[in-house]
């Protein structure tokens, strides 16, 4: 069963705590930072007195993997998009795929690879919780079945109508993801993405692609029907000027 995570932003007291433990589990610097980078995979930021986290979104169609040219990333039964540095031949189109901006590059390194979360893949298969959860003192984030998650956060939004917006960040947005937010104020204040479509981007992607068959029958057809009409002319007008040429040629 597909896994994922719950952060409830009205629960974060900024404590830095979930960043702090994801960097020891995956042997990073534990210089605390404020934005995502080769050497942190989820960061605590504020906006007003709101504290929320960045990090993978965990898709469940993801952009990175459709858009990876050699099988570098994997979408995993456990909800995790895991990434195998050792296909990866640099090119970086995940990064400009991704809908939420997530995945950094090890661009000091003269061997770089891509650096994201991958939901403590490792730990799960062990039967662990991800690190940033079992490190967390407030519950801001919560571990568990991805539909378990889903119901515990329409329930706390159906109680307590006052304390959130009536949207679950994570939801729907490009298809679905396996981390969701609750908020207090609207997500685009944190720099969310707005506008997503309820559709996963890969799968508009071949929507559109599957069209291109048929766009190029008809547009080669029209081309030629264009070029058969000019050449038509052409060729009457030529026959015209040579029946002139001749009429003019009997008449001397």
């Amino acid at each position: 069963m597909a896994k994922g995570l719950l952060i409830d932003t009205t629960k974060c007291i900024g404590c830095q705590a979930c960043a702090l433990a994801c960097k020891e589990a995956n042997g990073l610097p534990g210089e605390q930072e404020e934005e995502l980078s080769a050497t942190a995979y989820t960061v605590v930021k504020q906006k007003g007195d709101v504290y929320y986290r960045r990090l993978c979104m965990h898709c469940n169609d993801p952009s990175c993997k459709s858009v990876c040219p050699v099988g570098a990333f994997e979408k995993t039964q456990e909800g995790a998009v895991i990434y195998h540095a050792n296909k990866c031949i640099g090119c970086r189109y995940c990064m400009q795929a991704c809908p939420f901006s997530v995945p950094t590059y090890e661009w000091k390194k003269r061997a770089p690879k891509v650096r994201k979360c991958i939901l403590c893949y490792e730990r799960l298969k062990e039967g662990k919780i991800t690190a940033c959860a079992e490190a967390c003192p407030t519950g801001a984030t919560t571990f568990g079945d991805r539909e378990e998650l889903l119901a515990e956060a329409r329930k706390r939004i159906q109680e307590n109508p006052g304390q959130y917006i009536d949207h679950i960040y994570g939801e729907k947005e490009a298809g679905g993801t396996s981390v969701f937010f609750l908020s207090s104020v609207p997500f685009a204040e944190f720099g969310f993405p707005a506008n997503l479509p309820e559709d996963s981007l890969p799968k508009l992607t071949w929507a559109a692609l599957k069209k291109v068959p048929s766009i190029v029958i008809f547009g080669g057809a029209f081309l030629y029907g264009t070029w058969w009409i000019i050449d038509r002319r052409m060729e009457l007008a030529e026959y015209k000027s040579k029946q002139r040429e001749s009429k003019f040629q009997e008449k001397k």
